[in-house]
């Protein structure tokens, strides 16, 4: 096994996130850590225990140029699609930290085509045309095993980020890795780098007395 940050699981929760500028390119990812992080991803819960998920882990640099380039397409389509909802005018402009967002992002943006790695995790089916419970039942069967991907990586002094860009060229990036389209959807674009230090701080949150209400909707 490889060796673990010195972590209490409340430390490991409360500082595990999206990691964009401090991703090092530079160091290689072995691939042993990789699976050693899926094998406890895998132990995440998903519906009757098919296990009907598929998982791609890119790490030909080509290949991960090419994905890098849809992701890039699909920043650019999101982009114009926000038209004067930009800048101030964006909705989590007000965010405590916003600020560092935009410069967090494109630092990802820069870092994308020289990643060690990028995992993209597939659920079976298509969302389209599915009932509220057919999607949940999707979704929640792939879900917690990406952010337990997160947590073994991070935990090992790895990082990732939470991205759907890329997704927004779904189609062009099944063509490139030979997804059958019409069966499998793609969850999101994980890249997965060593990160520059590993002293990560809990990050602003609304308080539980804002979100929560008990036995009936908190408005």
């Amino acid at each position: 096994m490889n060796a673990q940050l010195d972590l209490t699981a409340d430390q490991l929760l409360a500082t595990t996130r999206s990691v964009r500028k401090r991703l090092d390119t530079s160091r290689p990812v072995p691939r042993d850590v990789i699976e050693e992080c899926l094998n406890l991803a895998f132990q995440a819960p998903n519906g009757s225990n098919l296990n009907v998920w598929r998982w791609i882990v890119v790490d030909d640099p080509v290949l991960v140029r090419k994905v890098a380039g849809l992701y890039h397409k699909g920043y650019e389509k999101m982009i114009a699609s926000l038209g004067d909802a930009v800048g101030s005018n964006y909705a989590g402009a007000q965010v405590p930290g916003a600020e560092g967002i935009h410069a967090s992002v494109d630092a990802l943006l820069q870092k994308m085509p020289d990643m060690p790695a990028l995992v993209i995790p597939l659920m079976a089916g298509r969302p389209e045309d599915k009932d509220a419970f057919e999607q949940a039942c999707m979704w929640g069967s792939i879900i917690q095993a990406v952010w337990s991907l997160f947590l073994a990586l991070r935990v090992r002094g790895l990082g990732s980020a939470w991205t759907t860009m890329h997704i927004l060229q779904e189609q062009e990036t099944a063509e490139l890795l030979g997804i059958p389209f019409d069966r499998y959807t793609q969850v999101g674009l994980f890249p997965v780098a060593y990160t520059l230090g590993t002293d990560f701080r809990p990050a602003w949150r609304r308080p539980v007395s804002e979100v929560v209400g008990w036995n009936s909707f908190k408005p």
